[in-house]
């Protein structure tokens, strides 16, 4: 229920957002605890995004942190870490250590500035990464058409057996190829490319809606396919994909409806918080996604999202099919928690790397 959940959120706002880098699964057990705690309007609208909550399958964890004198309900003041104290030069270093703690990996500078109006924060982080089953090459893709044609772009090459994890999906966007690029752990990198055919965000909200349910394909956008020589007779894929780093921030105040957040932005009463009046008055994630030869690698930028609650206001003997998939103009990717199909991250590749 929750995982389904959490994909459609991914979805939606993958629909109205074909950002570098987004991840619904960081944000939904926030939205979720929120709406546990929240009354009248404010609950409904969150309960109707995240009504249950969602164990991370990853590494990630969630942080509450409150000004003294505060006056919470006895569960959360339990809960919280009491040392905020409104002064950036002091919460800034302990939020980073936090982000850093929990992720396993170094983050930039927090970025939020924690100010003396702020009551209480709320925060997420989450880690992915995937290191690949079969690594990539380095290699050099020079696209003969589309908006990246005539760049040289660093690019990844790989070549192997089998066609299992290359898959074509029709959907409302058009058909839509996804490529598997396998962990050895438990998480998934999807590749996905409409050939230019349709905007980017539906071609990425498709590729969440089809990830996991999509059939084994030879044909589709960004896929050619050849008899060749070769020693043995067994198809063979060849993968060639660019280089890329992403990174985006988002105000999620900025589509609050998307995240149920409408009503909670507004003053109100979080009762299982605090007698006293308050709201969501900012909500925004920052967060980062690598793409190399060995594997993936995601962190949030700063914990994310960040909640301040404040008071109202070669030649051979046989011949075999070799299907090569070009990902050589703009592509979306997914990160996926193999086992439940939990998207965990997603993103749009407009910028990839060039080749020096």
């Amino acid at each position: 229920m929750s995982v389904t959940r959490a994909n459609t959120l991914t979805a939606t706002w993958a629909s109205v957002s074909a950002a570098a880098v987004l991840s619904a699964a960081a944000i939904y057990p926030l939205l979720a605890l929120l709406g546990s705690v929240a009354g009248g309007r404010a609950r409904t609208e969150l309960l109707a995004v995240a009504p249950t909550p969602l164990d991370l399958p990853v590494r990630g964890a969630l942080g509450l942190w409150a000004r003294e004198g505060v006056p919470l309900t006895l569960d959360w003041a339990a809960r919280a870490d009491p040392r905020l104290t409104g002064d950036p030069a002091i919460d800034r270093p302990l939020l980073d250590a936090w982000a850093a703690a929990q992720t396993g990996a170094p983050v930039p500078p927090f970025g939020f500035a924690v100010t003396d109006e702020d009551a209480l924060v709320l925060a997420a982080a989450l880690a992915v990464t995937a290191d690949w089953a079969d690594p990539f090459t380095d290699g050099v893709l020079r696209p003969a058409s589309g908006p990246w044609a005539g760049r040289r772009l660093a690019s990844l090459h790989r070549r192997g057996p089998g066609l299992t994890d290359l898959r074509c999906a029709t959907t409302a966007a058009g058909p839509v190829t996804l490529l598997t690029v396998r962990g050895t752990g438990d998480v998934d990198v999807v590749l996905c490319t409409a050939g230019g055919t349709a905007p980017a965000p539906a071609v990425l909200a498709a590729a969440v809606e089809t990830c996991t349910a999509a059939p084994v394909g030879r044909r589709g956008p960004g896929i050619t396919a050849a008899l060749v020589d070769a020693d043995d007779p067994a198809p063979e894929l060849v993968v060639k994909v660019p280089r890329f780093a992403a990174s985006a921030a988002h105000d999620l105040l900025g589509a609050a409806e998307v995240f149920g957040l409408r009503a909670a932005a507004a003053p109100g009463l979080f009762p299982g918080i605090s007698a006293t009046p308050l709201r969501v008055a900012a909500a925004g994630v920052s967060l980062a996604a690598a793409f190399t030869g060995p594997g993936f690698h995601a962190a949030p930028v700063t914990p994310a999202p960040v909640v301040p609650m404040r008071p109202g206001p070669a030649e051979g003997t046989a011949r075999a099919l070799r299907v090569t998939v070009r990902f050589d103009e703009p592509f979306g990717y997914l990160a996926v928690h193999r086992p439940t199909g939990l998207v965990l991250m997603a993103g749009w590749v407009d910028t990839p790397e060039e080749a020096h």
